[in-house]
C-alpha cells in the first residue's frame, strides 16, 4: 500500500487554485491574489506612463483588482479584463460594479491564446501574475501582439523570476515539476519579448523582493 504525501497533495490544490480558481475556495483565493499582489502592481504599472483616454487590456485579470487600478488611471478611456476562470470573471465583476455600469469596463471570459477582441485594439495590454501559467506562453505574447496597436505596450508583472535570490522564487524553484509553472529568468523574459516580435523591450527587477517587470511595444 502507497500512502500519499498529504502535503504534496494540498499544494497541489492550492496551485490549482492559483492558476484557475473555481467554486468557493477560488473565490477564496482570488480576494487573497487581489490583497496580496497589490504592491507588486502598483510597483510594475509605475514603469509606464497611462494616458487618460487609453483603452486597456488587463489579461488573466484574476480578482479585478488590476482592473480597478487601471481604470483609476484611464479615466476616459475604457478597461476590458479578460479571465479563463469563471470565478475570477465573478469576482472581477463584483469589485467594479461602478466603473461596468458606466461603460468603462468590461469583464470578459476567455483565454489569452484566443482573445475576443479585433487587431489594434489597444494602446496597453497588462499581464500581472499569469504569465507563468500559460499553457502556450510564446503564442500568448504573439496573441497579445495582435489586438495592441502600433506603439501599444504590454507590461508582465510578476512577484518571481528564475534565479531570484528570494525565498518564494527558492520555494516556487523547488516545486516546479509539482505546478506547471513556466518560470523565465530575466535574459529568458528579454527572449520572449524579442522572439514574439516586439520591440524597446525594458526588464526591471527588484532583487530584494524577487519582483520582475517586463515591457515591450508593437512596432
Amino acid at each position: 500500500m502507497i500512502l500519499k504525501n498529504p502535503f504534496v497533495n494540498s499544494e497541489r490544490k492550492t496551485i490549482t487554485q492559483c492558476q484557475m480558481p473555481r467554486g468557493f475556495i477560488g473565490r477564496l483565493v482570488l480576494r487573497n491574489m487581489n490583497s496580496r499582489h497589490s504592491g507588486v502592481t502598483d510597483w510594475g504599472l509605475s514603469h509606464i506612463s497611462i494616458k487618460e483616454q487609453d483603452v486597456i487590456l488587463d489579461a488573466g485579470c484574476g480578482g479585478g483588482r488590476t482592473v480597478s487600478k487601471l481604470a483609476a488611471m484611464a479615466t476616459q478611456g475604457k478597461v476590458y479584463g479578460v479571465d479563463y476562470s469563471a470565478a475570477s470573471v465573478a469576482v472581477a465583476r463584483k469589485i467594479n460594479p461602478q466603473r461596468i455600469a458606466e461603460g468603462r469596463v468590461e469583464i470578459l471570459q476567455g483565454t489569452v491564446l484566443d482573445l475576443p477582441f479585433p487587431e489594434n485594439m489597444f494602446d496597453l495590454v497588462s499581464a500581472v501574475e499569469t504569465h507563468f501559467w500559460w499553457s502556450d506562453l510564446p503564442a500568448g505574447m504573439v496573441e497579445i501582439l495582435r489586438v495592441l496597436r502600433p506603439g501599444g505596450r504590454l507590461v508582465i508583472i510578476a512577484e518571481v523570476y528564475k534565479g531570484a535570490n528570494t525565498r518564494t522564487a527558492r520555494l516556487v524553484e523547488k516545486y516546479l515539476p509539482l505546478t506547471g509553472m513556466k518560470l523565465l529568468s530575466v535574459d529568458e523574459h528579454r527572449e520572449l519579448f524579442a522572439n514574439a516580435g516586439y520591440s524597446e523591450i525594458q526588464i526591471t527587477v527588484e532583487p530584494a523582493k524577487g519582483w520582475i517587470c517586463g515591457i515591450g511595444t508593437k512596432k
